[in-house]
Order: C-alpha cells, then structure tokens, then sequence
C-alpha cells in the first residue's frame, strides 16, 4: 500500500511538471490588425456613422475593396482557456473549467465586453499603473473598488486607485533586427570605402557597417546604441539615439580600415562627431520595437492561469465589423492530468468559413501552450452566445460558455433622421452584404416594416421621447434594423442562464469519470450567479487554490431602468440538460427576436408579442424588452403610477426547484428589477440613483 501511494505520487508530481511546459515552449500570440482590406482606414478606431451602404470595387491583386462609406471598424479581444472556481450563493466554491479574459480586464469586471478598438487592444501595460501589475493581479483584492461608479466596500477605509488598463495582457514590443555594428563613421567615407547604391556622404551622413547582410530596410527607423570596440576606444556616447535608414548599400564593401563588410547610411541632425581614427568605433543597431503580436508568456500565464469566468467574457461588436478574438490555452492547473484543447464556437452565428467554427472536426483546435485568432465579419444584428466545441455537454457544464451580441447599424444612423430611409439605404442592393430581399433570402428579417414613425431617437433622451429624461447621459439604441423604433432601448443586461450539477464538477477536479447520465443541475444561475449575489453591484471574486482573489463571476443580473424607460434583456440559455422559464410580474415582457432574428413575417408586419413570461431551451435565445413606459402599460401616464423610482420587480425561475441554493430556501434563478430616477454607466445601467 506504502509503495502504491508512493507511486500515485511521483506520477501526480511528474504531472505537475509537465504542466508547466506550456509556459517554456509556448507559442502564445495575439493578433489585432490597425487596418485591412475591409477596412483600409488609417483610423479604424471609432465606429462610424452609417451615411449609406459601402460600395466596392475588384482592386489589381483581384480583391474586393470598399471604394466608399466604409461602414464599421476593427475590434479584438483575447481570452484564456483554463480553469478557475465559482462561488455559489451558499457559500459554495465550485471548481470549473472556463473562458477568462487576457484584454479588456477593467471593463469586463465593470461589466461590460471585453471588445476594444484596436488602439486600446494594442496598448502596452505601461509599467506604472495605479493598480498592480497585470502579471500578478488584476485588480481582485479584499476591500478595493477596482471598476467606475461603485462606493468603497464597507470594510475599505478608502477608495483605492482605479484598475482602467484595457490593453492585451502580455503585450510588448518585438525588436525584429538585431545587428552588430563593426565599424561606424559620421562624414565622408575615406578611400578604400565606398557604399554601392548609396550617395556620396555628406558631413551628416553616419555609415554603419556590419559583419552580415542587413536586415533593415530604407525609412525604418533604427535604434543605435553605445558598445566598446575592439581598440577597446567606446562609441563617442553623442552616436546612441534613433535615426531613419535612408540608404542600404547593394553589397559588400570596404570598411575604412580595410576589412569586407555591409552597410547602411542614416542622418545626423547634430554637428558631427569625432571621426574615425583606425580605432574601430562600432555600436549596436536594431529596429525600433514594435507591436507585432508578441507577448511576454510570464503575464499571460499568471493572469490566465485559475482565472476563469463564468459567464465567459462577454463579446459585443456591430455590424460590418471585422473582429479578431484570440484564444489562448494555457492549461488547467487542478487537472494537470488533463492536456485538453479548446475551442470557440459562434453558436448560431454565419460564420464565413467552416475553419473559424471551432468545430474541432472541420477547423482548428488549439493545443495548451498555443493561441490561436479567430476572424468574423459582422453581418446580422442579434444575441447569440458562445462555447468551447471540445467534449461539448462536458466543457458547457463545467462553465466554458459566454455572452455574444452584434449591434445592428441602426445604432449609427445619425440622431434625428429617418430609421426607414436608413433601412431602405442598406437594403438598397449596392452593398451585397446588408441587402435583405425576402423574395431572395427566406431568412431576411430586417424588411422594410409596414408601418413608418419615428426618426432615430435623439442622444440623451429616453427611447422615442426626445422631452423626457433629457442630459441623462442615455444614447438610446435598438436591438435590430427595424425601421420604426421598435426595437429601442435605454439600458441593456446580457443575462445568461446557466445550471451547475456540484457532484459532476468535484468528480471532474477529483480525477474521476465523470457520468453524463446523472449530470442533475442543482444551482441554477443569471450571470453565474444565484439570488442574492445575482443583485450584488460590481464583480464577484473567489479566493482561488493559488491563494490569489480572481473575479470569477463579474457580471452582475440586477436590472435597473430609468423611469419611463426600457430594458433590452438580451436571455440566452446556455444549460445542457434543462429547459428555464424567466418570468416577470408587474412589467410586461415584450419579446422581439428570436434565435437573433427580428420577429417580423415577410411583408414587413411586426410578429412581436406580449407576455409575462418566456422559455427556452439549451441553446436557444430571446431577446426581450421590459418596458417601464407608457407604451408598456397602454394608456398616457400609466408608467408614472405603475413604474415609479423606487418601485422593485422581480425577474424569476417560476419552477420552486429552482429557486433554491441546493437547499430550501430563497435563491436561484431569481433577480431584481429596479426603477431609478436616472442610471449611471451607460446602457448598462450600473448605478441606480
């Protein structure tokens, strides 16, 4: 027995180990383009107006390139695969494996998506910020208040300095040339010296030879730095600086004191230097850093490692978007046993290739140590989620599922014109990619509605309501394209319905089968929480087996819309083996898509409808909006008697089993909903006032 135990141990251990290999022969990348074909801006970071469809031309390599109104831009995110814990509302710590986020860290613990326009992605931890280093936390620690609009915790004497860096974690510069310089000279080149190509120096012109090929071309920049020669005579320090190449010499020539090499010339702007006296002045020259996707492992390990989410990191982008997620593995610490591959699925969502499906049969799975960025090109508004598609019942029931929605280009018609003729401009045929002729597509949903009648809803309104709630800081959006406002909004909650089985996950962290015949959810979660934390502002952290507070949990399910308002729910029920019923009383539902289609028939006539409650099944999504206005209760001024600030609803699970923390008593699938003067935090609605 002594002996077996001994053994068992030695093999865990040598597991432990090679767990670890991931970070020393690892290939994590991250990709997160300023510009494309797609999109040839110089400035792709801003979403643009829509002012009509892009048109296209076929450009001389045989590309289609947009040629006019280049609608969208470039968003990117990066996200770990790895595991992590949740804590549930009893008390519970639930091991899982799960999705964290590697960008967007301070916005995904204010709850909001981790999505950022390039130049914020490709921001560069600075080294100097007034929380923590991105390598060791991310903000999570007992008594601060690391997101925007939250007071001090009760035990925080003070409010600690925000956390608001949003860039890819791991980032940095690559230097991509290297090259010792044997020989340098500021001035005229002395016989035997010449330089093929190049132009006679001139007394500001610096050669530079080298001992190989140079790999640095003509108007990139080049960093020289000091280095002591063979003489030993030091490089005079006034040579260190950063210049521009502005010639390469096509061979090899002569140095001035006699020896074969390679050079390259660059401009002085000082007085000239000392020139060279045969004591062999050499320096360092390489290419200015620059950000080519290369990231430090080190961060990328000790952020990404027990630092799953549930749910995982929520996407958002908007139509004729190009969008770049990458997904990097970075292994599961508590099942070193385990060298599992992930993937990410779109659930439901068109994508253009089967190899960016994350179907691991027809695309690419990604192994631990590796990354890997998918592609998509937005082009239909609506809720979707997505998963990992590896052992699929078994990856969604321990967590590896998250929110995804697309905006639709509504959202860009400029505040105060028609949405119809918005809608009849994409529609219009010239751009391929936005038309929507139900004659020719049986699935267009984004017809031209029967009936025309408000124009695009006026920034710092109320949906609709150009008097009411004016300065309120609210930009009214909608869900879809649908050409009369129906579909508007004030604040927006991604709520994902999720149930965890305790027994499935301690068999899984126990290294034990798991038996997906008796996987029985018993807590039933909103945003991976149960009620109360489902009502608890800000991210919830959990103290993980490296001993470190992770946010496992930072979306909170509290609903707060402004009086006279409305709340777009974008629902989704990511369970595996259950089918959840959402209910309200006292705030109608009006529910307007389905499975992120606009419930319209094909002659433009609105198919919505009202209730008091909606059920789905795994997989499927609704999108609803609860309507605190006076178009929800039917009569001029209802909303003010029925919807008052300060009034509470409650959004739940009407089935008792699940309104219960794996006990009896009140939790589950249960939040509330809280009418408030006016809400901070944009459409999401953060802070009730």
């Amino acid at each position: 027995m002594a002996s077996r135990k001994v053994g068992t141990f030695l093999i865990l251990a040598g597991l432990i180990c090679l767990v670890a290999l991931p970070a020393s022969a690892q290939s994590f990348r991250v990709q997160c383009p300023t510009s494309t074909i797609t999109h040839p801006n110089p400035d792709n970071n801003s979403e643009p107006a829509y002012n009509g469809p892009t048109t296209f031309t076929i450009n001389a390599q045989g590309y289609v390139t947009p040629t006019a109104n280049i609608n969208g831009a470039i968003k990117c995110q990066q996200v770990s695969g790895g595991d992590g814990y949740s804590t549930m509302a009893d008390g519970t710590q639930t091991f899982m494996f799960s999705f964290g986020p590697l960008s967007g860290l301070a916005d995904i613990a204010a709850g909001h998506p981790g999505t950022q326009f390039p130049n914020v992605f490709n921001s560069v931890y600075p080294g100097t910020l007034v929380r923590g280093d991105p390598a060791t936390s991310d903000g999570a620690t007992t008594g601060s208040v690391p997101w925007a609009g939250f007071p001090a915790a009760t035990n925080s004497p003070t409010v600690n300095p925000l956390f608001s860096w949003n860039g890819a974690v791991g980032l940095v510069p690559d230097i991509a040339q290297t090259v010792a310089i044997s020989d340098i000279l500021e001035g005229p080149i002395p016989a035997p010296g010449t330089a093929p190509g190049c132009p006679t120096p001139t007394a500001n012109t610096v050669t530079a030879w080298t001992g190989a090929p140079v790999g640095i071309a003509v108007g990139q920049q080049v960093i020289i730095s000091n280095a002591v020669a063979e003489g030993p005579t030091p490089t005079p320090p006034g040579y260190a600086g950063t210049y521009t190449v502005t010639c390469v010499a096509s061979g090899a020539i002569f140095t001035p004191d006699g020896f074969t090499g390679y050079a390259f010339q660059y401009i002085d702007p000082t007085a000239p230097l000392a020139a060279d006296t045969g004591n062999d002045l050499a320096a360092m020259a390489s290419s200015v850093p620059t950000l080519d996707g290369h990231v430090d492992p080190r961060q990328i390990m000790d952020i990404g490692v027990m630092n799953g989410n549930i749910p995982a990191p929520l996407i958002a982008f908007d139509e004729d978007d190009e969008f770049f997620l990458t997904l990097t593995n970075v292994g599961m610490i508590m099942r070193p046993d385990l060298f599992e591959q992930h993937t990410i699925h779109f659930h439901g969502y068109p994508n253009a290739s089967s190899f960016y499906d994350g179907v691991p049969d027809a695309s690419v799975a990604i192994n631990i140590g590796a990354s890997f960025t998918y592609y998509y090109l937005a082009p239909d508004a609506g809720t979707y989620f997505w998963h990992c598609h590896i052992t699929p019942p078994e990856h969604l029931q321990m967590g590896m599922v998250g929110q995804l929605y697309v905006r639709p280009r509504q959202d860009r018609v400029p505040a105060g014109t028609s949405l119809l003729a918005g809608l009849q401009e994409q529609n219009s045929g010239v751009d391929p990619r936005t038309t929507c002729n139900p004659a020719a597509d049986i699935l267009c949903s984004a017809v031209t509605p029967a009936i025309n009648t408000v124009p695009r809803a006026v920034p710092g309104s109320l949906c609709n309501n150009p008097s009411t709630n004016v300065g309120s800081g609210l930009t009214p959006d909608y869900v879809y394209n649908d050409g009369d406002g129906s579909t508007c909004y004030d604040v927006t909650y991604p709520i994902q319905m999720h149930g965890f089985d305790p027994n499935f996950h301690f068999v899984g962290m126990t290294f034990n089968p798991e038996l997906f015949a008796d996987m029985n959810d018993k807590y039933f979660l909103l945003n991976g929480r149960s009620y109360p934390d489902t009502i608890a502002p800000g991210p919830q952290a959990t103290v993980t087996s490296d001993g470190q507070m992770h946010y496992s949990q930072p979306l909170p399910a509290i609903i707060n819309i402004p009086a006279g308002g409305r709340a777009s729910l974008r629902l989704v029920n990511l369970s595996v083996a259950e089918y959840f019923t959402l209910q309200t009383l006292g705030i109608p539902m009006h529910v307007i898509g389905w499975n992120a289609k606009l419930l319209r028939d094909q002659a433009g006539n609105n198919t919505e409808y009202w209730a008091n409650s909606i059920t789905l099944g795994g997989g499927e999504s609704n999108d609803v909006i609860l309507d605190a206005s006076d178009n929800g209760c039917g009569s001029p001024g209802c909303a003010a008697k029925l919807y008052p600030p300060g009034s509470v609803f409650y959004l739940y699970e009407p089935d008792l089993f699940r309104l219960s923390n794996d006990a009896e008593n009140f939790g589950g699938m249960m939040t509330e909903v809280h009418i408030c003067n006016s809400v901070t935090g944009g459409t999401f609605g953060n802070v009730c006032n």
